[in-house]
C-alpha cells in the first residue's frame, strides 16, 4: 500500500512539472521567441508514444505517465511548429522520421522492447540534433526551463517505475541526459553571445 502511495505521487507530480514545463514552453512559442524545429518535436511524439506502451509492457506503472504525457506535449508542439515556422525537411528530419516509424515495425516483428527501446533512444538523440544545432546558433530561440524541468520531469519518472529494468529505465535516464545537456548549452551560449 505505502510503495502504492508513493509511486502515485511521484507519477502525478511527472505530470505536474511535465506541465509547468511545457506552459513555459508554449508561452514563449505564442509569445513568437522560441521557434520549435517541427521534425524533432514530431520525432519525439512518436518515439515517447512507442516507449510507452514499451515501458507499460515491462510493468513500468506510473513512472510511464511522464512518457505518454510527452508523447501528447510533443505531438501538439510539432503541429503547431509545422504551420508556424513553414521549415524545409532536412535529409536528417528524413532519417530520422523513418526510423521513428521503423521503431514500432521492429517491435512489431521482434517481440522485443528493449530493442525497440535502444533504437528509439538512438533515434531520439538523433531526432535532438536538429534543436541542439539550432539553439547553438540562435539559443534565445529556445526555452531553456522547459529542458530543464523536462530533466527534472524524468528523474522523477525514473523514481516512480512500477518495475526497473533497461525496457522501463534506459528512456527516463536518456531524457535526463539530453534534456540537461541541451539546458546547459542553451545557458552557455547564451552568455558567450
Amino acid at each position: 500500500m505505502y510503495m502504492f502511495q508513493y509511486a502515485t505521487i511521484l507519477g502525478f507530480s511527472t505530470i505536474a512539472i511535465g506541465l509547468i514545463s511545457y506552459s513555459f514552453y508554449f508561452r514563449d512559442l505564442f509569445k513568437g521567441k522560441t521557434r520549435p524545429d517541427p521534425f524533432s518535436w514530431l520525432i519525439w511524439s512518436i518515439l515517447a508514444g512507442t516507449i510507452f506502451f514499451a515501458q507499460l509492457s515491462r510493468g513500468g506503472g506510473t513512472g510511464t505517465w511522464a512518457t505518454a504525457l510527452t508523447a501528447v506535449v510533443c505531438f501538439v508542439i510539432a503541429v503547431v511548429a509545422f504551420f508556424w515556422n513553414k521549415s524545409s525537411i532536412k535529409v536528417i528530419d528524413q532519417v530520422s522520421l523513418v526510423g521513428a516509424f521503423s521503431g514500432i515495425g521492429i517491435w512489431q516483428y521482434t517481440e522485443d522492447p528493449l530493442f525497440t527501446v535502444l533504437i528509439a533512444i538512438g533515434i531520439g538523440i538523433l531526432g535532438f540534433i536538429p534543436t541542439f544545432k539550432k539553439a547553438f546558433y540562435r539559443p534565445y530561440e529556445e526555452t531553456a526551463t522547459t529542458y530543464f524541468l523536462n530533466g527534472l520531469k524524468f528523474a522523477v519518472a525514473f523514481a516512480a517505475l512500477g518495475a526497473f529494468n533497461p525496457v522501463t529505465y534506459l528512456y527516463p535516464v536518456s531524457m535526463v541526459l539530453m534534456n540537461t545537456s541541451l539546458t546547459g548549452m542553451i545557458v552557455l551560449r547564451r552568455k558567450f553571445l
